[in-house]
């Protein structure tokens, strides 16, 4: 791609850029409760009110109410719903553990209780709860500890929200109407993809964009750069000039490229700038990065995919019955997987919130370990961006004061880098 013929991308061509609708790898259930009375019931039930059937799917599946051990009204198991890993387990103690007894609702005992009243109950979180947008990690430790499976009325889903719970759900046959870069169906797809041009494509395009912007005094790299990179990348493949780019890579130039993962360029701007913020807000990481070899950058991005993963929701349907952490999750079910949550499990990670590519328990779920264009081009990308980057601009760091704040419930990501080229 020559750097000559083309114009600097403009903020008039950026304001073109098409609304991002719903899941990249699968449509989401609507976002609000069925009827006005399910909205009401979820709002009663996260508030601590009394018991409802907020936690129930609506219509014909909403169960019956019966009595438990204590005398309150607790659901009872419809046909299909979650039954319970063992009877008669004792809840955990707070903080050691996983919880034995997980679900929807819990009654709480004794101090555990706190201000709930005499007979009322905790309700599990939902990911779409107020605040989630700008901290779900709260939210997501208290729903793996605690619900590891439970129904979120305004998903109208199941959740699971532990590493072991989400990588089976990605991958089992049993959890059907979904799709994932990388996976088996999708590397079935692509042929004839010549790896070595993808890569040639990927270095030129970011270095064309690096040089574009390396003498401005302030830039922000996800409007100025990240937004350009996997757009420009495809269309530099499949021989689309740069300055149509925009119109075309989204469509059917991409799909002749990519097929069903011509989509993932959204999620590959937000996977970029999460990885560029995560490597600029350290200065050590710069530091190690700036020379890196290929291979400690794909740890690098390994890691970045991990800990703040573009898609934090993915959705799948169950085809039959599939035991997970504290139950089963019925047949012909619609389920969120949290994979956000997964990738901070403690279970799996230790240290689960920090970014660090040394760590020795790497591991990501945003792809598939099969061949897809669309995996091949992000990491081509994480690695060239670096390199252009620190080339065009050896003293790069972040603005004074700036921190990068990841934002987003389905995907999520820094809206801005601002970065300041000259240092």
């Amino acid at each position: 791609m020559s750097d000559a013929p083309n114009r600097e991308p403009d903020r008039v061509m950026r304001s073109e850029r098409p609304e991002e609708a719903g899941d990249p790898w699968t449509r989401l259930p609507s976002m609000a409760p069925a009827t006005p009375a399910a909205a009401a019931r979820a709002k009663q039930a996260r508030t601590g009110g009394p018991p409802t059937d907020a936690l129930a799917p609506s219509g014909a599946d909403a169960p019956a109410r019966t009595a438990d051990a204590s005398g309150a009204d607790a659901p009872a198991r419809p046909s299909g719903a979650p039954v319970a890993s063992g009877a008669g387990i004792p809840a955990r103690t707070p903080g050691v553990g996983r919880p034995a007894v997980p679900g929807g609702v819990r009654a709480p005992a004794g101090p555990a209780a706190g201000p709930f009243p005499p007979g009322g109950r905790t309700v599990a979180p939902s990911p779409l709860d107020p605040g989630a947008s700008l901290d779900p990690h709260r939210i997501h430790r208290t729903l793996r500890e605690e619900f590891p499976l439970t129904y979120d009325p305004l998903l109208r889903a199941w959740v699971l929200s532990r590493y072991a719970d989400v990588a089976t759900a990605l991958t089992d046959e049993r959890f059907t109407h979904g799709h994932r870069p990388g996976d088996p169906p999708c590397a079935r797809a692509h042929v004839d993809v010549d790896v070595e041009a993808l890569r040639s494509v990927t270095e030129r395009t970011a270095h064309v964009l690096a040089r574009r912007i390396a003498e401005r005094s302030q830039v922000d790299l996800v409007a100025d750069f990240c937004h350009w990179l996997p757009a420009g990348a495809v269309a530099a493949a499949v021989g689309v000039p740069y300055r149509d780019m925009m119109r075309l890579v989204r469509g059917r130039a991409a799909g002749a490229l990519a097929g069903e993962c011509g989509g993932q360029i959204a999620v590959r701007e937000k996977a970029l700038a999460s990885f560029l913020g995560n490597v600029l807000a350290d200065p050590d990481q710069v530091a190690a990065l700036r020379d890196a070899p290929a291979g400690l950058v794909a740890r690098a991005w390994t890691e970045s995919l991990r800990r703040d993963p573009p898609v934090q929701i993915a959705v799948r349907r169950t085809g039959a019955e599939v035991p997970v952490s504290g139950g089963v999750v019925p047949a012909g079910a619609s389920v969120a997987l949290l994979v956000g949550s997964a990738g901070r499990d403690p279970e799996r990670f230790r240290e689960p919130d920090r970014f660090d590519p040394f760590r020795d328990d790497p591991g990501q779920l945003t792809y598939g370990a099969g061949f897809c264009p669309a995996v091949l081009l992000a990491g081509f990308e994480a690695e060239y961006a670096l390199r252009a980057l620190f080339t065009a601009m050896p003293r790069l760091r972040l603005a004074d004061g700036f921190r990068p704040a990841f934002t987003g419930l389905i995907t999520r990501a820094p809206r801005s880098l601002i970065v300041r080229p000259g240092g």
